[in-house]
């Protein structure tokens, strides 16, 4: 039996699957309303109310999706972090700094690795004592050419941990070292990626360790726990612990993923996971998610974290409904929930409630609401709530369309491969969320495309996040004249002989892979390791070839683990 838990905006949805004649279905689903300042409550209360009717003992496995490393940075709740970056010339590092506690180093990596110029001793101390004044305890350690050698990062983590492994450190409760974030060269994005890694570390690890607290007084200390990825894979826990800047819009990534898991799609479609707070919009080209290819933005950095392309809006099924003149708008705010479910401002849910297009809670209360609501505004109910579903739907269909275009107007990446002058043309909808049902009709009339509205869309997120496999990738470069191979985010190296090829590349790649993936317990089967990047070109001095420079990018593809059953 497999469990998905989907922490949401207004609701944390839960699931129980168990395989069923080689398909997976549902043997038990639950919604419980999301507590944004107890999520570790809202996980344990959704995993009582999954469990009453099924047996505990039988769960071999948690994915876990949620929003508490993206909620902590959008509301501010992040710790000061200490940034300490050698760039060397050709870029003023400052030109990005992300905090305050920002120090440039003297001293650089070339881009073959060679250090040019070693960090002075005295600077780091002092840029470590200046940070430990005023209380900071996480670090990032970042060099321009790190994944060439990360030979300054170590410098500097040593300035603040006592020893190598995991004792405590001494000036130091947690060091993110740039190279480890993968193999990309993008200085800027390698900063705030080890920003924002080092800044929710602490919150999230927190939840962590209570999650495990929690897991062990429900009788499920047994069960494997992996958290969900921007990407649209998983993590184990225990690395998600070192590596919680993964874990950001991993919400959305669960959207995408119960839709695979759902539905065979093969056309270039637009998926709407219409949810409480939100709708998450997505594209899939040729029947496949795309992917924002060099990462996300977060906040106003951008980032390495790679990510499935989602863009979510502030329309909900408990979105508020307003009137500015004559004008009908339906969110981007949330005033609590819709009023046939307690609250006291009409929402979109209440709407539909009204209009005949669902019965959702107390649909007497939506009635009374809306019709207050409306006569403060001389306008009758019924106009008002037509009003704010058409609203709902032309807003919906207008993001989607300016989606569309932003994801036209450039390269295509699938989750697969690049889409070389590919156009991408919606040929259907595919519906979830709480909503999605009673979403159906307006949008069809909006989009004038076929509409698709799975089972258990009400819970696809945690479907979703429950079926999801363990995703990684790592970038392995060999320079053959300097007789060296690298994997900077295993921190693996050894010396290999001139006469090292790509093929002898791809091996070690795949190898590394495999390995590392099983040091975590996760088991993979080679040909699930699929090499998406090879090159080698020949390094010439005067007239004489002196060597080869090789680079091989390997990865595991998000997917899932089971399809659902159909019927």
């Amino acid at each position: 039996m497999l469990l998905g838990i989907d922490v949401g905006g207004t609701h944390t949805d839960a699931v129980a699957l168990e395989e069923r004649g080689g398909c997976m279905e549902t043997a038990a689903s639950c919604k419980v309303p999301t507590d944004h300042d107890d999520l570790l409550g809202s996980v344990t209360a959704a995993l009582r109310e999954v469990l009453r009717d099924v047996d505990p003992a039988r769960a071999v496995a948690l994915n876990l999706s949620t929003t508490l490393s993206t909620n902590a940075i959008v509301e501010g709740k992040v710790e000061d972090v200490g940034v300490l970056v050698s760039a060397g010339p050709g870029i003023d590092p400052h030109l990005f700094m992300p905090c305050r506690h920002f120090y440039a180093l003297d001293g650089y990596v070339d881009h073959r690795g060679n250090e040019v110029r070693s960090l002075r001793g005295g600077q780091v101390r002092e840029a470590v004592e200046a940070c430990r004044k005023d209380g900071v305890r996480v670090f990032a350690a970042v060099g321009k050419f790190s994944t060439r050698h990360p030979r300054h990062e170590r410098v500097m983590r040593n300035a603040l941990c006592a020893v190598d492994g995991d004792e405590p450190c001494e000036a130091a409760d947690f060091v993110t070292m740039g190279h480890e974030l993968g193999g990309t060269l993008n200085f800027p994005r390698r900063v705030a990626t080890a920003y924002y890694n080092c800044a929710v570390w602490r919150v999230f690890n927190e939840f962590a360790e209570a999650v495990k607290r929690s897991l062990d007084d429900l009788g499920l200390g047994h069960v494997r726990v992996n958290v969900l990825k921007a990407d649209g894979g998983t993590m184990p826990l225990a690395e998600s612990r070192r590596m919680p800047v993964q874990s950001i819009f991993s919400g959305p990534a669960a959207s995408v993923m119960g839709i695979v898991a759902l539905c065979d799609i093969v056309h270039d479609s637009v998926i709407l996971d219409i949810g409480g707070t939100t709708t998450d919009i997505a594209v899939f080209a040729d029947g496949a998610p795309l992917v924002e290819r060099e990462g996300i933005d977060i906040g106003s950095l951008p980032t390495l974290v790679r990510a499935l392309k989602v863009r979510s809006i502030g329309m909900g099924g408990d979105s508020a409904i307003s009137v500015l003149a004559d004008e009908v708008r339906v969110g981007p705010n949330r005033l609590g929930p819709s009023a046939c479910h307690g609250g006291e401002r009409p929402t979109l849910t209440d709407a539909l409630n009204w209009v005949g297009e669902s019965e959702v809670g107390d649909v007497e209360a939506s009635r009374r609401a809306l019709r207050d609501y409306a006569a403060s505004h001389t306008m009758p109910a019924e106009v008002l709530a037509g009003r704010a579903m058409e609203y709902a739907s032309r807003t919906i269909h207008r993001e989607t369309r300016a989606l569309v275009d932003e994801i036209n107007a450039k390269p295509v990446y699938t989750i697969h491969e690049l889409l070389e002058g590919k156009q991408v043309v919606p040929r259907k909808i595919y519906l979830m969320g709480g909503p999605a049902e009673s979403m159906r009709s307006p949008l069809f009339e909006r989009f004038k495309l076929s509409v698709e509205v799975p089972s258990d869309y009400a819970v696809a997120n945690a479907i979703g996040a429950a079926l999801t496999r363990t995703t990684w990738d790592l970038e392995l470069f060999a320079d053959t004249e300097r007789n060296v191979m690298f994997i900077p985010s295993l921190s693996y190296r050894e010396n290999i002989p001139s006469n090292y090829g790509l093929e002898q590349a791809r091996r070690d790649a795949v190898n590394q892979l495999s390995m590392h993936l099983d040091a975590m317990g996760v088991k993979l089967d080679k040909d699930e390791a699929q090499i998406t990047h090879a090159s080698s070109f020949n390094m010439v001095k005067g007239f004489d070839m002196v060597g080869r420079n090789i680079r091989v990018r390997c990865q595991v593809r998000p997917g899932v683990t089971h399809r659902m059953g159909r019927g």
